[in-house]
């Protein structure tokens, strides 16, 4: 059982070997991700739930609130310590409704919920969707007032739908509980922390004995640390293994991540204070940020920072001072035999990260703008880039600084060249949106920025990347949100997103309705501006657009909406799709009516279509395409009738607005 404040991508590409540390998965950048060493994600998508839950321990209170969450409708409040691993049962007590042998039905949603509704959709569950909300980083009574009375609204709409959802409560806010959540609520216990760490040495098939765990120092550690730091406890044992340099035996790689664990905080801090100059902190600094890149490009790395302090530098010859290896052996710090830096302690980069963020806070813009120009330097590859990118990312959201991380993602996304995503952005990005304190302000400052004024075609791609990729997974009414702002837009990148934007949709028929709607509404609201949405609502009802089957009544609100509005040439290649469709596949034959009904009648629409169906079968018609198009003249001819028979145009319904008196 785990709980964590780190930062998870999703959809992994492939391995990158980033040393020892924590473990992040990452996803959308190609080939050249790959999976970091230490504690999983907790992504709320199937395949990390799944790996979730291989190393999950249920803790004392689990069944009883697994028990009450089975029945449709159900809402489940989860009160346990901070470190107990709360989310984490959340996440399993929702990912369980779908295991026994029965698989997760394809259509049934599993999200996260953002704390606020503040410009996003309705919730809008449907029967067996599971949705998990976690309040617990809430510590002000204000503000859970807030949110305990949008839960009741939720409440009622998880059980009227038949849906499943699980709220994790925050601590020390037990005596702010409405009296109406006491029925819901379940007390969860810790697990037994050296159940933890056993779970996951085996998963990471670490040949050991019952007794190897029987130290007291181990034991003091599974008693009293968070779930999160037993879970990096058993990541460093593999770390140490994995690397070769820490003895071949179980008790050497668990001493080793113990020291990690516990020591490596004070020896930093006594290291910085034995090291009082500029360029040594410097330097110490620039090695753990980038630990296993080439020296040449660790010595420029350490220039530029130097350089963004505003360090002045020593009046001699480079030859009069210490020469650069013996700053790096004073240091600690070895170079192997591919000249590539590292310390020769288990973590001690970590540390020594997390000692400077920390302990000088004055820094840290400074050290935002040099990381912005050291990422990208010549002598890094890709993997070099990836892991600065997710070291920066963890201390800046370690210290609360999400605004440095997307200040670089626009830096970095401005700065594109061609058509080509900068995929340090695209990182750092999906790293903020997977993180759990923070995804919901980046979240919400992607909203504000594709609300905005001008973007860079480069910020346009990376946004709309997040969206497919790392939202579109988690959140996804909120990606449909996100990049129905961006497909609107002019230019290259725009299209881009608008072929995001319905790619995303096409996935899920609850998004492909939800998608029509959205633009429905806009091109009703907005008629001055409404030709952008209408031209998206016209490619979106694409026959090779719509889900199988197709949702008739919902086709019928959009084609009415297209049928209504100028300009009329955006109805040729919309009814031909659907032409074509139904030529192809006589099950596809309702579409023709109700294509038909969507006109209410109008003279001028019927005749369009009448004037569409003739070119489309052609001169020399083809059989197949002549009986549709005799089929679809059949509905066009009975729908004239019907108007005929109506009393004026009382009974034609609207008039389509370039239809002329």
């Amino acid at each position: 059982m785990t709980e964590q404040d780190r930062v998870t991508v999703n959809d992994p590409r492939g391995p990158v070997n980033n040393g020892e540390g924590h473990q992040y998965v990452f996803y959308g950048i190609g080939a050249d991700w790959m999976i970091r060493k230490g504690v999983e994600p907790l992504r709320i998508v199937r395949e990390d739930r799944v790996r979730l839950a291989d190393r999950f321990v249920p803790p004392m209170g689990y069944r009883v609130a697994a028990d009450r969450l089975e029945k449709p409708g159900s809402v489940v409040l989860v009160e346990a310590p901070p470190g107990s691993g709360r989310r984490a049962a959340a996440i399993m007590l929702l990912h369980e409704l779908g295991e026994d042998g029965i698989p997760d039905k394809e259509e049934a949603r599993f999200e996260e919920l953002p704390t606020t509704d503040k410009d996003e959709d309705p919730l809008a569950p449907g029967e067996g969707d599971r949705f998990l909300l976690d309040l617990s980083g809430i510590a002000d009574e204000e503000a859970y007032a807030k949110v305990q009375r949008r839960l009741a609204a939720r409440r009622s709409q998880v059980q009227e739908a038949g849906a499943h959802m699980v709220v994790v409560l925050p601590s020390g806010m037990e005596h702010a509980h409405a009296p109406d959540l006491e029925p819901h609520t379940v007390a969860l216990g810790r697990p037994r922390g050296i159940a933890v760490v056993t779970r996951y040495l085996r998963m990471d098939r670490m040949a050991f004995r019952p007794a190897d765990l029987g130290s007291a120092g181990l034991q003091r550690l599974c008693d009293r640390s968070p779930m999160r730091e037993l879970a990096r406890l058993a990541g460093l044992v593999r770390s140490a293994r994995d690397s070769g340099r820490f003895g071949a035996d179980f008790a050497g790689w668990l001493d080793q991540a113990m020291h990690a664990v516990t020591d490596r905080a004070g020896e930093v801090g006594q290291q910085v204070a034995t090291v009082r100059t500029a360029p040594e902190r410097a330097l110490l600094l620039t090695t753990a940020v980038f630990e296993e890149a080439r020296a040449d490009t660790v010595y420029e790395a350490w220039h530029g920072l130097m350089r963004t302090v505003r360090h002045e530098e020593e009046a001699t010859t480079e030859l009069a001072r210490t020469d650069f290896g013996e700053r790096l052996a004073t240091l600690g710090i070895e170079r192997d035999p591919d000249g590539r830096l590292r310390f020769g302690r288990l973590a001690y980069a970590d540390a020594v990260r997390t000692y400077f963020w920390a302990n000088f806070p004055g820094m840290r813009d400074d050290l935002r703008d040099w990381i912005g120009h050291a990422a990208g330097l010549r002598g890094l590859t890709t993997d070099d880039r990836v892991n600065v990118v997710v070291r920066f990312c963890e201390r800046s959201l370690a210290v609360g600084r999400p605004d440095h991380l997307f200040d670089l993602v626009a830096l970095w996304a401005d700065g594109a060249t061609g058509a080509s995503n900068d995929p340090r952005a695209v990182a750092a990005l999906e790293l903020g949106l997977s993180h759990e304190r923070f995804g919901g302000w980046f979240r919400r400052r992607m909203y504000g920025c594709v609300r905005s004024g001008p973007l860079s075609d480069g910020l346009v791609r990376v946004l709309t990347t997040a969206c497919l990729q790392s939202l579109g997974a988690t959140h996804p009414d909120q990606a449909i949100v996100r990049l129905h702002y961006l497909a609107v837009r002019k230019g290259e990148a725009a299209r881009e997103a608008r072929e995001a934007l319905l790619d995303l949709a096409g996935r899920d028929p609850r998004l492909y309705r939800l998608l029509i709607d959205r633009l429905r509404d806009r091109t009703r609201r907005e008629p001055r501006i409404a030709e952008p949405h209408l031209r998206l609502l016209t490619e979106l009802l694409r026959s090779d657009r719509a889900p199988d089957p197709p949702p008739w009544p919902d086709l019928f609100l959009a084609w009415e909406t297209v049928f209504s509005l100028p300009p009329t040439d955006l109805w040729n290649p919309l009814v031909s799709s659907w032409l074509n469709a139904v030529a192809d596949d006589s099950t596809r034959e309702t579409a023709l009516g109700v294509m038909v009904g969507a006109t209410r009648g109008r003279a001028a629409s019927l005749h369009r279509l009448y004037a569409i169906t003739c070119d489309w079968a052609g001169i020399a018609r083809h059989p197949s395409r002549a009986a549709v198009a005799a089929i679809f003249w059949q509905h066009i001819d009975h729908a004239q009738y019907a108007r005929t028979e109506g009393t004026g145009r009382a009974g034609a319904g609207p008039r389509n607005t370039e239809e002329t008196p």
